[in-house]
């Protein structure tokens, strides 16, 4: 994507349309953005009220009363600059992200010295690979942290496309509370199905999945209940949903049993996984499938919508999510997030025995739970001060600006202890000061599915110091993660310095924190620049 692919605009025509629905919120009384500063939260608990199909409006566009932004300019402005004016649409809406699979699998790449390509570089799933600094909110739903710096190059350092001096990375941070301890989380019903085809050989894939199951089984409790599906050219269910109290060998021993064999037929394993889910689905559990593939596959129906068609109903009525775990040298990386966006959960990718624990022990049994379905985001840009935006990332969670409040719209499934991380380019106009953006999340509660929002708004002094010098270690690490995805996508975003000044950031910024992902960060940066020598 260039850096002249601005956030669309609908044209004059929907510039009107946006400016009714705002002539409509006024006249009724709904005012959601807000003039709060910082990381300060509104808190919008609203009652399901709308007639069927309908949908409440969005956000308030802010436009000062000015008229449609960009349309025109001021008399002596070349004809590049009346190009590159700020579009009719000042919001920015899409479905919240926790996968990080394009970031693993990026990571298994460059250790094996291979570039990763540039369509499977996701820059959401890199930021979202690091911890963050936000304030966690208590019980379900959202805190809300918005914040930014200036990233101006130091002496040396080269600029991105498009120059960096007048602009500022704000940084939407949006987080959900800790996970309950292990014995106060709802029990869990998950359903592994298991590529065991040709494929899945390799060492560091069937073997690795075995070994993290195996663990996984002694970790769970023994009120959590386990079923296995496994799946060549076939599937099989190999365990129907099964307490593990005193089951615990049984799964054992079929797990070790596990050799591979024959084609990919991932429409087999999804399908079988979600008929054992449904028949096997507690009430009041987390009831979850679990695909654990290279996501290679040559059998059966091949596209994501297609296979994602024969669970339809399983995944809309009874509420069972989709958690991908991919592994192997080879990885259908588009297959398996295309899955779990439209499967109503997100992926991860796994490449060696400390990933892998990671994920089963450390993550998996304390995250089955959600606290957020259909989560989504909405940034209202204030024109008044804003010039030119641009979402980094998220191309492929994008929501129409309208449906932001369309619950029968499909938005992120978000469990507890996790941060969702948006980074913007923003272009200040020359002298503005003042309100900035509000972002406004929206998520339906997991068990009553009743609607709840929250917001937080940054004006222009919180988003005016250093990146470099002044800005949290945390934002400079979202940064050095964000421009590195950038760079390998070809790199569009102003104010990157580079690769070769990245990986320095990214190694003074690990000894800072003492972070071992910020350590593999600075890693991965430095193969990536020797590949591109």
């Amino acid at each position: 994507m260039t850096f002249s692919a601005w956030r669309s605009s609908r044209g004059r025509s929907s510039g009107r349309a946006v400016r009714a629905a705002v002539a409509a919120a006024l006249a009724g009384g709904v005012l959601l953005t807000s003039a709060c500063s910082g990381s300060d939260n509104i808190a919008i608990d609203q009652a399901d009220s709308r007639k069927p199909g309908g949908a409440l409006p969005a956000p308030v566009v802010p436009d000062g009363g000015r008229g449609a932004p960009g349309e025109g300019a001021a008399e002596g402005e070349a004809d590049t600059e009346r190009e590159s004016a700020p579009p009719a649409d000042y919001l920015s809406t899409f479905a919240l992200d926790v996968d990080t699979a394009s970031y693993g699998y990026a990571r298994r790449t460059l250790r094996e010295g291979r570039l990763p390509q540039a369509q499977e570089v996701r820059p959401e799933e890199f930021v979202n690979s690091f911890r963050q600094d936000y304030v966690r909110p208590e019980g379900n739903g959202f805190s809300v942290t918005v914040d930014g710096a200036r990233p101006e190059a130091r002496e040396g350092e080269i600029h991105g496309d498009g120059g960096g001096a007048d602009w500022s990375l704000v940084r939407v941070g949006l987080s959900t509370a800790a996970p309950a301890r292990p014995s106060e989380r709802p029990p869990a019903a998950l359903t592994f199905v298991i590529d065991i085809s040709g494929s899945m050989a390799e060492p560091g894939r069937l073997d690795l999945v075995k070994k993290s199951l195996g663990t996984l089984t002694d970790q769970l409790r023994d009120d959590d209940s386990i079923a296995v599906v496994t799946f060549s050219d076939e599937a099989e269910t190999r365990l129907p949903m099964t307490r593990l109290n005193g089951n615990r060998d049984r799964v054992h021993d079929i797990v070790d049993d596990l050799e591979p064999t024959d084609s990919t037929n991932v429409e087999a394993g999804v399908t079988t996984g979600y008929e054992a889910a449904v028949e096997g689905r507690r009430k009041g559990a987390t009831n979850r499938v679990v695909l654990l593939s290279d996501a290679l596959a040559n059998t059966g129906r091949t596209a994501a919508d297609a296979i994602l068609d024969r669970i339809d109903d399983a995944r809309r009525e009874h509420g069972i999510t989709l958690f991908g775990v991919g592994v192997g040298s080879d990885y259908g990386d588009a297959l398996m997030e295309r899955l779990a966006d439209k499967g109503d959960g997100h992926t991860t990718y796994v490449s060696d025995e400390e990933e892998a624990r990671k994920v089963f022990v450390d993550q998996l049994p304390a995250h089955v739970e959600l606290r957020a379905r259909d989560a989504k985001a909405q940034v209202a840009f204030d024109p008044q001060t804003v010039r030119q935006f641009r979402l980094i990332g998220y191309e492929n969670r994008s929501v129409a600006d309208e449906d932001f409040r369309n619950d029968r719209v499909d938005g992120g499934e978000v469990g507890p202890g996790h941060t969702v991380t948006a980074l913007y380019a923003v272009r200040l106009r020359e002298g503005a000061s003042g309100h900035v953006a509000t972002a406004t999340v929206r998520w339906l509660d997991p068990a009553t599915r009743a609607p709840h929002e929250r917001s937080g708004s940054v004006e222009t002094d919180a988003i005016d110091g250093a990146l470099w010098d002044v800005a949290s270690t945390r934002l400079q690490v979202t940064a050095v993660a964000a421009y590195f995805a950038d760079e390998l996508r070809g790199g569009s975003v102003p104010g990157s310095p580079g690769l070769a000044a990245l990986g320095d950031r990214a190694r003074a910024l690990a000894d800072a924190t003492e972070d071992t992902a910020v350590r593999d960060l600075a890693d991965a940066i430095a193969r990536a620049e020797r590949l591109k020598d």
